[in-house]
């Protein structure tokens, strides 16, 4: 399995946010800009919440079975693989939401002078805090489920890799 790289993230948040912002000016222009929900932050923080003690509870679980605690609980390797996937895909649709919110939030600054606009603005804001949220907590738990690097050269009666 793949590392999520960063820079994948960072893309998909700016293309995402630019798309995002030039939309809503079109759309704003028609005069129907749709509002910004509140439960989106909300959503994106409970995500985080999920991500977050599940890699806590994975990194007990492991630091235990390293330790060779009594009655410590082993951890499943598809079950571990599976939270990894979780936070790969989670972290990925958060940069998405978020650089969409992110782009509406940045045309919405323009309109702070009507109240509705400055509380979707606000909305739009936690929502890009909500969905960085997201992506630290799914680089933390695929830090946590990481394997140690293989060195095959250390090994005895490890051959050469020519």
């Amino acid at each position: 399995m793949k590392e999520l790289r960063i820079r994948v993230l960072v893309g998909v948040f700016v293309i995402a946010g630019v798309l995002s912002w030039a939309g809503a000016r079109l759309w704003n222009a028609v005069g129907t800009l749709p509002s910004v929900p509140l439960a989106a932050p909300i959503v994106l923080a409970l995500i985080a919440a999920v991500l977050m003690s599940t890699a806590l509870s994975l990194r007990a679980r492991l630091r235990a079975q390293r330790e060779r605690r009594p009655g410590a609980k082993g951890v499943d390797p598809l079950m571990a693989a599976r939270a990894v996937v979780f936070g790969q895909a989670s972290a990925l649709v958060a940069a998405l939401v978020a650089g969409m919110y992110g782009g509406t939030g940045v045309l919405l600054l323009e309109l702070l002078d009507i109240p509705t606009r400055r509380d979707q603005a606000v909305y739009a804001g936690f929502s890009v805090l909500a969905g960085i949220a997201v992506i630290a907590a799914a680089l933390f738990l695929e830090r946590v489920c990481k394997l140690p690097e293989d060195d095959d050269q250390n090994h005895p009666g490890a051959e050469p890799v020519a």
